[in-house]
């Protein structure tokens, strides 16, 4: 990736608001760095898809601006701004061949016809559908349509590559080798990606950096590996991965941790983000960093938890727990001998270190 003052895409004060009274997006600043993949993940109505158009060009911007290489784009059409887009539908022409559908917008560039067929074979090659160039749409699978549709907005050769939602519409087999193809071809040609979704595990598993958007507001802009290990905030911790949350009065801060009263049962926690003695906070705490019938003095978090419910997955097994008075406490237990029997009803201790427990806001 490049230094991190090249930034290719800039939002600067940008909002967005289609009635002219509420907005979608608030005061968004942003830098994506030349050549890295940044995911923008949150729920439906988060403003995401509306980031990605105004820097398409297909909204414009109620305030502040959007840059591409520093050069401010709010006026530019967007046929001028060499952005290169793919969509959840694939938008592909379905009366051209997937070579004419490659060659389109490289002659709306006016480019010789020798540096077209050029561009689209090195285009279906990266795809890996260098047989496939006479076929129409129809006569392709989802995946294939997606591969062309990914090729058609790398042909041109563009500083900047849109994904909304592309691999919404495939099967979970699909979407996933699909998720890979995508990285691998962005690590090979060093393109700037900006990549839209709802879906935690496909941003995880795809990008550089990651913006969780809601309401309007980036609530987080992170690695994968900090925002799943290191959330900032309640919502953050909800919304990236499975998260058990424990919801408790702050009792004493002492330092970098704090004791949180949940239903009575004193919790020690990593401070992140509360409000103070006496105040509510949300605990955070990842299900595979609880431990099944820990040592004597192992940790300082220990308590009893009746076993509610057992779901087999394979490497591990899924077990539902009433810890603390809350009845939906998750612990991923490894599939092996150790555990092999844990029963529906009984009681046991469970355990986690204070800096696995993120204390946030209410």
């Amino acid at each position: 990736m490049a230094s991190q003052n090249e930034a290719c895409v800039r939002f600067v004060k940008v909002q967005k608001s289609y009635d002219g009274e509420s907005l979608v997006i608030k005061n968004l600043n942003l830098e994506v760095i030349r050549g890295e993949f940044l995911t923008m993940l949150g729920p439906s109505g988060s403003g995401k898809t509306t980031c990605l158009m105004m820097v398409a060009g297909f909204e414009p911007a109620t305030h502040g601006e959007i840059y591409l290489n520093e050069r401010p784009i709010n006026s530019v059409p967007p046929h001028k701004r060499g952005i290169g887009m793919v969509f959840q539908n694939y938008a592909l022409f379905p009366h051209m061949t997937v070579a004419e559908n490659l060659a389109f917008p490289l002659e709306v560039r006016k480019m010789s016809k020798s540096e077209i067929d050029k561009r689209i074979k090195r285009a279906l090659d990266m795809v890996e559908l260098g047989a496939f160039g006479n076929r129409l749409p129809a006569q392709l699978s989802g995946g294939q349509q997606q591969r062309v549709a990914v090729a058609r907005a790398l042909v041109f050769d563009p500083e900047v590559v849109l994904m909304d939602e592309p691999l919404g519409a495939l099967d979970k087999n699909l979407r996933e080798q699909m998720q890979y193809e995508i990285k691998h071809i962005h690590e090979n040609l060093g393109v700037t990606v900006i990549y839209v979704t709802h879906d935690q595990s496909e941003a995880l598993t795809m990008s550089n950096r990651i913006a969780v958007f809601d309401d309007g507001v980036i609530q987080q802009l992170a690695t994968p590996q900090v925002l799943y290990e290191q959330p900032e905030n309640a919502f953050v911790a909800k919304f990236i991965g499975e998260n058990n949350v424990l919801l408790g009065k702050v009792t004493e801060v002492n330092g970098e941790s704090c004791r949180v009263e949940v239903n009575g049962a004193p919790v020690e926690a990593k401070i992140v983000n509360i409000a103070g003695v006496g105040k509510p906070s949300t605990l955070s705490l990842r299900p595979e960093r609880v431990t099944l019938n820990p040592a004597e003095n192992q940790f300082p978090n220990v308590f009893e938890g009746r076993v509610q419910e057992l779901i087999y997955l394979g490497d591990h097994i899924r077990t539902r727990m009433s810890i603390c008075g809350q009845d939906e406490f998750v612990v991923k237990v490894p599939n092996s001998a150790a555990h092999a029997q844990l029963r529906k009803g009984e009681t046991v201790k469970v355990g986690w270190k204070t800096e696995d427990c993120r204390a946030l806001d209410a």
